[in-house]
């Protein structure tokens, strides 16, 4: 399978599936966030996330609130996803640069959505890779369910070898803040420096967000 394609292939699927994400960047007259561009949601972005319990990449059993204890960016992906996962993780660790120098410390988890190669040890390999401030998190399958379920997010293994399968997965990114949940998302299309404005201004609305 083309790796371009089996890597992007969730994005579609999930859309066929009736996944109710989409994206409007101009807000209602009723939201708070409406001078930010955020993006818009079916149901609100209430409707998505909320709390899990993984493990992470010391082999602890997390929550949700051990680990997003400020501004946070969510992912899920996996670390032998071949290209996707890779530059995502590049682009969402450079966010937390820019608003670095903007006075801002955020933090950047990954949930692996590939329990069974993604060990703790294997999350730690990766996100190493990235950030000192991002954190990988996998569990079991069920954990692993229960949080994309809660974040609306596609995933689905491909047939292939038992060494080298693929996993197709959606990819958005979202900023998640403790006692707030989810408060705005990002598509892979959007550059580091157009994520670091909306999150600061997003973060500047709710008094800091926290």
């Amino acid at each position: 399978m083309n790796r371009i394609y089996a890597a992007t292939a969730g994005v579609l699927i999930a859309a066929m599936l009736g996944v109710t994400v989409y994206f409007a960047f101009w807000a209602r007259p009723d939201d708070p966030l409406r001078g930010c561009g955020g993006a818009s949601v079916a149901g609100g972005l209430g409707s998505i996330g909320g709390s899990f319990t993984l493990v992470d990449e010391h082999g602890r059993t997390v929550t949700d609130k051990d680990v997003i204890t400020g501004p946070t960016l969510v992912y899920f992906g996996y670390t032998f996803c071949p290209d996707v996962c890779p530059l995502d993780s590049a682009r969402n660790a450079a966010v937390l640069e820019l608003l670095e120098k903007r006075g801002i410390r955020a933090s950047l988890v990954m949930i692996s959505v590939d329990p069974e190669r993604d060990t703790p040890e294997v999350m730690a390999e990766f996100t190493d890779l990235f950030h000192p401030r991002m954190i990988g998190l996998t569990g079991t399958p069920a954990q692993v369910k229960a949080a994309a379920q809660a974040y609306k997010a596609y995933y689905a293994r491909q047939p292939g070898d038992d060494d080298y399968y693929l996993v197709d997965h959606s990819t958005f990114t979202y900023l998640v803040l403790p006692g707030r949940g989810v408060v705005d998302l990002f598509r892979r299309d959007e550059t580091p420096e157009e994520m670091a404005d909306r999150i600061a201004c997003v973060l500047d609305a709710l008094g800091g967000g926290v």
